[in-house]
């Protein structure tokens, strides 16, 4: 036989002799490929057999293989021709009990310990009254509505569900969806918007064995929780059950009703409490102004009286009333003496003097004009030369220059035009109309005041 021929006769005689085997065993060498193929090997004290198990059984695991984790596989035993070993194809696997399971949580809190996710200072404090609180479980339970009627009963508060399976197959992804979804949400969001961003998360599930609580030990579950920036408050169980996702949370309740009875203060305790400060405020305020009113009174016992403190200024008051008195009188009998001296000079006599005066000094400089006034000579038969604008002519060149010039008489003016001597007929003198000699009025001297 050829070596082809021998590998398959014995295919065919494990795969005849062995259908459908369950096997026993702690993992060894797990390996996920890149194709979502998983291969290891289970082992015993005694013995070692390679597994296959592929993509589409290993994604529908309720829980993550690792490495030292005992487990039950049910499948088919077969030979891989290409190594010449034999090896079974896993179709189902499970944790060997309980004991298992609490091995490959203890491994898993260990790892994700090590990498600080569940450190005290990681922890937020709780908002002391949210306005929204999101919740992740599933919808239908009686989980949901116990939170619900607990919120109701102590601080009504808007509750967003985002609905999650809590059990089985994809539960964890679901649950890590749920959460980072809420904090995806824009954080200055409206908070009457379609979506609103809660203040506070609860993580619930009621209890249940290990198994039903595996998905809240997920590590996609427990890194989704210690990344989310919301404060998050797991309750998954009841008080004796314990998840990882309750060591990555803010805070650990131990029901998902206790989760409600932490996340909002009960209305009417806080009502009492404030109408409790009121009392004490408007108490303190009393006290404060009747202590203040007592301590004026005592001050103002210790403070001199009106009539003490005002008696000197009213005495300098009526001391400077009386000298303003005294100094009015003298003022106005010193105003009398000098008007009376001022009015003794204002006398007719002195007066009439003084106008007699004056009319001498006005009849002098009168005189003096007429004197001067160029046209009394008129009177004794001469006349006075000026030109058209009336400027008087002194000189026969003038007369010439100005060829049209008005020769003033007594009784009247007359223009003539001047003969410059060159043989031409001169222009016939235009004939205006004499008019009478206008008196040359001199300035009258502005007559001086008396006062």
């Amino acid at each position: 036989m050829s070596v082809g021929e021998l590998s398959s006769k014995l295919k065919r005689m494990v795969e005849g002799e062995f259908g459908h085997v369950r096997l026993r065993g702690e993992i060894s060498g797990f390996k996920r490929a890149a194709s979502g193929h998983v291969y290891l090997a289970l082992k015993d004290e005694s013995a070692v057999i390679d597994g296959v198990m592929w993509k589409g059984v290993a994604n529908a695991l309720a829980f993550s293989p690792q490495d030292g984790v005992e487990v039950i596989a049910t499948g088919k035993l077969t030979i891989y021709p290409g190594r010449s070993k034999y090896q079974i194809v896993i179709e189902r696997m499970e944790l060997a009990g309980a004991g298992a399971l609490m091995a490959l949580l203890e491994k898993l809190r260990a790892q994700l310990a090590g990498e600080g996710l569940f450190d005290r200072d990681r922890k937020r404090a709780l908002p002391f009254l949210p306005r929204v609180i999101g919740v992740v479980t599933s919808p239908t339970g009686a989980v949901i509505r116990d939170i619900l009627h607990r919120l109701e009963d102590r601080c009504p508060t808007r509750v967003i569900v985002w609905p999650v399976k809590v059990q089985g197959e994809g539960a964890a992804a679901e649950v890590a969806a749920a959460v980072r979804g809420f904090d995806a949400l824009p954080v200055h969001g409206p908070a009457d918007g379609p979506v609103p961003r809660p203040d506070l998360v609860i993580v619930a599930r009621g209890g249940g064995s290990i198994e039903d609580l595996w998905a809240f030990n997920e590590e996609v579950v427990v890194r989704a929780v210690a990344a989310c920036s919301i404060p998050i408050i797991s309750a998954v169980g009841h008080e004796t059950d314990t998840t990882l996702c309750d060591h990555a949370a803010d805070l650990r309740a131990p029901t998902p009703t206790a989760a409600a009875e932490i996340a909002v203060p009960v209305l009417a305790e806080l009502r009492l409490t404030i109408d409790s400060h009121r009392q004490r405020t408007e108490r303190c305020a009393r006290r404060y102004v009747e202590r203040g009113r007592e301590r004026l009174t005592a001050l103002a016992r210790l403070l001199p009286k009106r009539d003490a403190l005002l008696g000197p200024q009213r005495q300098r008051a009526d001391d400077a009333g009386a000298r303003l008195d005294r100094g009015l009188e003298r003022r106005v009998t010193v105003a009398r003496g000098q008007l009376d001296r001022a009015t003794g000079a204002l006398r007719p006599a002195v007066l009439q003097r003084q106008v007699d005066s004056a009319r001498h000094r006005l009849e002098s400089t009168w005189r003096l004009v007429q004197t001067l006034n160029p046209d009394n000579v008129l009177e004794r038969g001469y006349a006075r030369v000026t030109a058209r604008d009336g400027a008087t002519l002194m000189s026969s060149a003038a007369v010439t220059a100005a060829g049209a010039v008005t020769l003033r008489f007594r009784d009247g003016s007359v223009d003539v035009a001047v003969d410059p001597g060159d043989g031409k007929t001169p222009d016939k003198p235009r004939r205006v109309e004499r008019s009478a000699p206008k008196a040359y009025a001199a300035p009258i001297p502005e007559q001086p005041t008396l006062l």
